[in-house]
């Protein structure tokens, strides 16, 4: 089973106004992302759109990003559903294509009894030999996935081998790498917070799957790098300006839009054409995107500072 480390960006989908995907775009994307020495690219996460695709445009994205990137660096799709058979069928294709793992969310409409959610994340684990990522999102699910949870599940099908635990408690974070990562070393935990980074990979943790790494990477791969190196004030330095980048999720919802936008503005020439129900940013608050960049120094205007 491959090991999964590092900053791993969730790679924004980008369309053209006739809502295909933009794949030109997203060449200028993937290749600035690897340029800047990302670990890895998750695409068809949250802020990938995939909850605004139909599964024909999941599996095209999918297809061109396996395509395009060719082994450059380890890629994830993001193969989550409220329907067991879909994220079967998603999961399975992206085996067939040559992805190298998959990222499953547990599904969001539905609080499942809790051996429901195991049979659900089961059928999925025996369905396929590819690495299996968990995706915990409760904000957005409604429903958490445990470190007990996650243990059991781990201990029943090899390849589950990491999680990305996209929630605003260091608390759980580290409960995590304590129960699961005790017993099985070599599994991968996963901060879903920019701001969460640092502490994670203090104790013991892997990395980040966060959203500021599709316009800020020079930050999280470069705390990454400094914390390996052991050079901590240098990484505190850039957690300090890594930390302000959150406040720009809070502008709009869905975010995606925020991203795109934060993107553009620092220097990537992408289309920030959105799927509906997002919309454009009106332009207040394409300002309060422009303005938090500044604070956080990452501006093209700011950067030297």
């Amino acid at each position: 089973m491959i090991k999964l480390k590092g900053i791993i960006p969730p790679v924004s989908t980008l369309f053209t106004q006739e809502r295909e995907l933009d794949k030109e775009g997203m060449k200028v994307l993937i290749d600035h992302l690897i340029a800047s020495k990302v670990d890895g690219l998750f695409f068809l996460g949250t802020g990938g759109e995939f909850s605004q695709m139909s599964v024909s445009e999941r599996m095209a994205t999918a297809e061109f990003a396996v395509s395009y990137i060719k082994g450059r660096v380890p890629v994830l799709i993001g193969t989550g559903s409220t329907n067991t058979r879909e994220a079967i069928e998603l999961s399975k294709h992206a085996q067939k294509i040559g992805a190298d793992a998959v990222v499953i969310i547990n599904p969001y409409y539905w609080n499942l009894t809790e051996e429901n959610l195991f049979m659900h994340y089961s059928e999925i684990a025996q369905s396929i030999k590819l690495p299996i990522v968990l995706y915990n999102f409760p904000n957005l699910t409604g429903q958490d996935l445990s470190a007990d949870f996650v243990l059991k599940l781990v201990e029943a099908h090899p390849n589950i081998i990491g999680i990305k635990d996209t929630i605003d408690s260091i608390g759980h974070i580290r409960e995590m790498i304590l129960k699961v990562k005790e017993k099985h070393p070599d599994f991968s935990v996963f901060c879903g917070f920019d701001d969460h980074l640092l502490n994670t990979l203090q104790m013991g943790g892997d990395g980040t799957i966060s959203a500021s790494a599709n316009f800020a990477p020079q930050l999280s791969v470069g705390i990454y790098q400094s914390f390996n190196n052991g050079d901590l004030k240098n990484a505190m330095r850039l957690h300090q300006q890594l930390a302000i980048l959150p406040s720009i999720y809070k502008i709009d919802s869905p975010f995606v839009n925020c991203v795109k936008e934060a993107t553009k503005i620092c220097g990537l020439d992408i289309s920030t054409y959105v799927l509906p129900p997002s919309r454009e940013l009106s332009a207040e608050k394409k300002k309060q995107v422009e303005e938090i960049l500044k604070i956080a120094k990452v501006h093209p205007s700011t950067v030297s500072m």
